[in-house]
C-alpha cells in the first residue's frame, strides 16, 4: 500500500495519532475504527488504538499486527480508565489523539495532543466541549455541527472507506436454493434499520428470494412478521456475516432499507463489490446515492415503492449494470482506502489546537 502524502505538515511516516473507541461489539464505526487504525499503520503512521476490553476486537487487529490497549471504560463510576487513558498517551506522545462517539469522548483527557471527536451521527455535543476539532463522515453531519455553533474551519469531512471487494468470491449463503437470484440486507437487528418493511416488501415480490444478515433485539418480532406475512420460506436470516464481502458478490441487489441510516456503510460495500444497491431515502443514502444513476432510492417507510425498486434491479439487467458500474466509479474515486486515507493524513498533519 503507498503511503498518503500529507500536505504543508508532516510527512505521513512521521504522524503519530491514537485512536480511542470505547463502543460496542459490533457496529458500523465499531468496525471503521478497526480498518482504518489497520490501513494508516500499514500506510507507515505510528497508531496507538485503545480499546474497550474485547477479546474478539483484539484479536482481530493483532492480526493485523497493530495490537490495542484494552480499557475498562465504563459508567460514570469508573475512576480508573482517564488516568490509565492519560499515561498511555502520555508515553505515546501522539500528533492528534481522536475520541470515537461519546463514551470516548467523555473519557479521553485533554493534554499536548489536538483532540478530535469523530461522529457517525447527529450525537449530543455535550460530550465533545473538549475537543479541539470534530469530524463527521458524511456533509450532512458536517453542516449540522456548524449548525450547532462548531467553527467551520473546526469541523471536517473525512469519509469511510470499504475493502475493495472486487476479487472477493462469491459465496451464497448456505439454505438458499441452487441458482437462485436473491437480494441481500446487512445489519443490526434493531428498529433503525427497517427490516420489517423490507419483510413487507416481499409481499410484493412473490418470487423473489431474500437474507438479512445480522442479529439485534428485533430477530423474534422480524421471524414473526415474516411468518404473519407469508415470506417466511423465501427469507433467510443466517446471523451475524463478520465477513460479507463474498455475500455481497452473490447477491444480485444489496438494499438498505433503514429509517434512520446517518452514512450506511453497506451502501458503499455495495459500491465496492459492483453491486446494485436499493435503499431508503435516509440521511446516509440520500447523500451517497444519485437516484438512477449509482443506485436507487425509495421513500422511507414505503415497503411497496421499496420493493418496486428492487424489482426494477432485479429485472433490468441493463439498469442494474449501470447504476452499478457509477457505484463502483464513486468507490473508486471517492470510497477507497487510497483517497480516504490521503484525507485523514491531510487532516493529522494540519489541524491545531483550537
Amino acid at each position: 500500500m503507498t503511503s498518503p502524502t500529507a500536505h504543508n505538515g508532516p510527512p505521513a511516516s512521521s504522524l503519530r495519532v491514537a485512536h480511542v473507541m470505547a463502543g460496542a461489539v459490533s457496529g458500523g464505526a465499531e468496525l471503521f475504527f478497526e480498518r482504518l487504525s489497520v490501513a494508516q499503520a500499514q500506510a507507515g503512521l505510528s497508531v496507538l488504538p485503545v480499546i474497550r476490553r474485547d477479546e474478539a476486537r483484539a484479536t482481530r487487529m493483532t492480526a493485523g499486527n497493530l495490537p490495542p490497549v484494552q480499557l475498562g471504560f465504563g459508567g460514570l463510576t469508573d475512576f480508573n480508565t482517564r488516568p490509565q487513558l492519560r499515561r498511555h498517551l502520555t508515553a505515546f506522545k501522539p500528533r492528534v489523539t481522536v475520541a470515537w462517539m461519546n463514551r470516548a469522548a467523555r473519557l479521553t483527557p485533554v493534554g499536548d495532543w489536538i483532540l478530535a471527536g469523530r461522529l457517525g451521527g447527529f450525537y449530543n455535543l455535550s460530550y465533545y466541549k473538549s475537543c479541539d476539532h470534530l469530524i463527521g463522515n458524511t456533509h450532512g453531519l458536517v453542516t449540522w455541527m456548524k449548525e450547532q455553533g462548531w467553527p467551520a474551519d473546526r469541523v471536517h469531512y473525512l469519509p469511510n472507506f470499504a475493502d475493495d471487494l472486487t476479487n472477493v468470491p462469491a459465496t451464497r449463503p448456505a439454505g438458499l436454493p441452487d441458482n437462485v437470484p436473491f437480494f441481500l440486507a446487512l445489519g443490526r437487528l434493531h428498529t433503525n434499520k427497517a427490516f420489517d418493511v423490507l419483510i413487507r416488501a416481499m409481499r410484493h415480490l412473490p418470487h423473489i428470494h431474500g437474507v438479512i444478515c445480522g442479529e439485534g433485539p428485533e430477530r423474534q418480532a422480524l421471524e414473526d412478521l415474516a411468518r404473519k406475512e407469508g415470506v417466511a420460506d423465501r427469507l433467510l436470516m443466517p446471523g451475524w456475516a463478520t465477513q460479507p464481502g463474498g455475500l455481497i458478490r452473490a447477491s444480485s441487489v444489496l438494499v438498505c432499507p433503514s429509517r434512520h441510516e446517518p452514512l450506511g456503510n453497506v451502501v458503499i460495500e455495495g459500491f465496492s463489490a459492483a453491486r446494485p444497491v436499493v435503499a431508503a431515502a435516509s440521511q446516509g443514502p440520500s447523500e451517497l446515492i444519485r437516484h438512477g444513476e449509482n443506485g436507487l432510492l425509495a421513500p422511507v417507510e414505503d415497503d411497496r415503492a421499496l420493493a418496486e425498486q428492487i424489482a426494477r434491479a432485479m429485472e433490468d439487467k441493463i439498469l442494474a449494470e449501470r447504476v452499478a458500474l457509477a457505484g463502483r466509479e464513486d468507490y473508486d474515486n471517492i470510497f477507497s482506502t487510497g483517497p480516504v486515507l490521503s484525507a485523514w493524513s491531510d487532516f493529522l498533519s494540519t489541524a491545531e489546537k483550537a
